[in-house]
């Protein structure tokens, strides 16, 4: 090794951070913060480009910690180099409501870009941020005024290349050719089970190769050896670039390095000692000297980086003021200021018209409307898109056109999803990304993540039910509505025709504060005139449909293909209202006396009809009530016949509220 002593310091004030946090807390994980201490100094040291005076400087680095159980490097390095994490934030490293949680969590904590933990995700995300740094670049930098211009570095680990999603994403961003992604990999050989060659025995090297990437290895604790290899990987244009980085976990413990004892543990007080005598290190816990802050802190070179990007900035904006407030519009994550309008009318269009289509169609049709208002928009879909119905006339693949708008991701659920939140955080895109409803397992984790970060992704689910058909059980979705209206902060709009499938698409395009999924069907709907009054309530996620002739006596709510049966046993009953609710989430957010307009509480007798699990329903319909659905997989056949053989038909909603108003 021929790591220069200042730097092996400096380092070493990474390690004694992480120890002493992880010993306060009695919880953590020490070894990859020891053991990449020194990949992590010659990073965020030497090249960088940040201000953490101001962490949301557009044209910044970002830097993604994948393995992000090693949460202490990252707040580590953060306090260091001078963002808003003090000692005392240090302290608090996994306690309530500290900026320290115990895994990053984007938006508590000053500097970190994406919430990290589910392993694999991170990287993920870095290629999201990588596609969204190349094709924001090919559709605003003119003339050497490269004001999009910046790398996205990845730190990650065993456990991150052995999870699936690691070679979805892996091999879509080396044939997208993302040469300013950069990966850096802890070889480390130890997960919480022990040496990981017993199950992982994977030649990385040649993984990656594979994938299109340029690849080396380094002894991950010499630091002129990692300074060479970031250099030849920024100066790789045309792949993304993997470091291979030999690391000794927990380097620095005496007893304990190179063991699983130091992966998820407290090292102890005992063995702490004898790491600080092992690094010479001679100050008390969390006290670093003055001398090591001052060569950690970035904020003097932040500031001139940022600006001299704001020197260049105003340069493009004097030569292209029109794409200058269009670039910073779409960082702001504002739509143009005549969207809603525009929205608005094309709505009321499509109530004219009267189409009688499947919904998945509707929803080309929205986008087709709004697409070429919204240069932001990065679609996508898993391989589907000509069933997904996602590509639109001015549809352009970023395979064929760096500047495109459209990303073939193959059939990548996972990987697809967990990119789009990338391209969401990143800034200046809203990303959509399709695949069936049932696929929706594939990528349920990441659906997760983006409404745990609040992210405006839009997740375009078609074949939304049993009247997908002959494709049978496998491809039928029955539980998978109620997994994603069970998750916080995402709105689930089932739209029953055209004029709902424009609401949603508006709404889940005006949503900044989460993600949106819009579930469509395969088969025919047919239009349900409405009222501007009605058109207008539609957007509450649950509306009165059709109104009660005489004293209300029940209340039939619908989503869906299942609101027509809804409408035809109106047609047949007395004293009943329709109630369409194409989003729950967004109905529950009305005000009460919103929603005791819709749902009288007085009105006991309720019947739900939904082709998917019933049990989602009960919320609404009471124990008294009905709700006619699933509760069973699907079968193999017909729609038509599938909704008679499973009871979901008009006569059985007619008898459900027969039998209610009777009691």
């Amino acid at each position: 090794m021929t790591t220069p002593l200042n730097e092996r310091r400096l380092a070493n004030a990474i390690r004694v951070l992480a120890v002493d946090a992880v010993q306060q807390a009695n919880s953590g994980h020490p070894g990859a913060p020891m053991g990449m201490a020194e990949i992590a100094e010659v990073l965020w040291r030497q090249f960088l480009r940040h201000n953490p005076s101001n962490p949301n400087w557009p044209n910044r680095d970002r830097f993604v910690l994948s393995n992000g159980h090693g949460s202490m490097l990252q707040y580590a390095l953060l306090h260091l180099s001078g963002y808003d994490v003090s000692v005392d934030d240090l302290k608090q490293f996994r306690q309530l409501h500290s900026k320290t949680p115990g895994h990053p969590e984007y938006g508590y904590t000053a500097g970190v870009e994406t919430t990290t933990g589910p392993l694999g995700q991170g990287i993920a995300n870095a290629v999201g941020f990588a596609i969204a740094e190349k094709t924001l670049a090919a559709q605003f930098n003119r003339d050497g005024l490269n004001v999009v211009d910046h790398f996205t570095y990845c730190f990650m680990g065993d456990g991150c290349l052995m999870e699936g999603i690691s070679h979805e994403v892996c091999s879509l961003a080396g044939t997208l050719q993302l040469g300013k992604l950069i990966a850096y990999y802890d070889d480390n050989g130890i997960s919480i089970d022990g040496e990981v060659e017993g199950w992982f025995s994977d030649d990385t090297q040649k993984r990656f190769e594979a994938y299109g990437w340029h690849v080396v290895k380094v002894d991950g604790h010499d630091t002129e050896a990692l300074h060479a290899a970031t250099v030849a990987a920024q100066a790789e244009t045309k792949r993304p670039s993997l470091i291979i980085c030999k690391t000794v976990i927990g380097l620095g413990s005496p007893n304990k390095q190179g063991k699983e004892e130091c992966h998820g543990a407290p090292l102890g007080a005992s063995e702490i000692e004898l790491v600080r005598d092992t690094l010479t290190w001679t100050d008390e816990p969390f006290v670093i000297p003055a001398d090591v802050y001052d060569a950690w802190d970035a904020r003097p070179k932040g500031i001139i980086q940022e600006n001299e990007w704001n020197t260049l900035f105003e340069n493009y904006k004097a030569k292209y003021p029109e794409l200058a407030a269009e670039l910073q519009r779409r960082l702001n994550g504002d739509l143009p200021a005549d969207f809603a309008a525009k929205a608005d009318q094309y709505i009321r269009d499509v109530n004219s018209k009267a189409e009688t289509i499947a919904s998945r169609k509707a929803s080309q049709n929205a986008l087709q409307a709004f697409g070429p208002q919204l240069p932001e928009l990065l679609g996508g879909s898993a391989d589907l898109a000509g069933s997904n119905l996602t590509i639109w006339k001015g549809c352009e693949g970023i395979q064929d056109n760096p500047a495109g708008n459209y990303i073939h991701y193959g059939v990548r659920e996972f990987g697809m999803t967990a990119i789009a939140n990338g391209i969401a955080l990143h800034g200046g895109f809203i990303p959509y990304v399709a695949t069936f409803l049932i696929f929706m397992e594939y990528a349920r984790n990441a659906v997760r993540m983006g409404a745990l970060m609040k992210q405006r992704v839009i997740h375009v689910y078609t074949h939304d039910s049993i009247g997908l058909g002959e494709d049978g059980p496998t491809h039928q979705p029955i539980e998978q509505l109620a997994s994603l209206r069970g998750t916080p902060n995402l709105n689930t709009w089932r739209p029953a025709d055209t004029v709902e499938s424009a609401i949603a698409w508006k709404s889940a395009l005006e949503r900044k504060d989460g993600p949106t999924a819009l579930v469509f069907s395969r088969q025919n709907l047919p239009h349900l005139t409405r009222t501007e009054t009605q058109i207008t309530d539609a957007a509450k996620g649950g509306y009165v449909l059709a109104a009660e002739q005489g004293e209300l006596k029940a209340i039939i709510i619908a989503t869906g293909s299942e609101v027509d049966l809804a409408m035809q046993a109106y047609s047949q009953l007395s004293g009943v209202r329709v109630v369409s609710m194409p989003c729950a989430e967004e109905f529950m957010r009305q005000d009460a006396a919103y929603r005791e307009s819709v749902l009288p509480a007085n009105i006991r007798a309720r019947v739900a009809v939904e082709a998917s699990h019933v049990d989602y329903w009960w919320k609404f319909v009471g124990l008294d009530g009905k709700v006619i659905g699933m509760s069973t997989f699907g079968e193999s056949a017909p729609a038509k016949d599938l909704f008679k053989y499973f009871g979901i038909t008009t006569d059985a909603v007619v008898a459900a509220v027969e039998e209610l108003v009777a009691r």
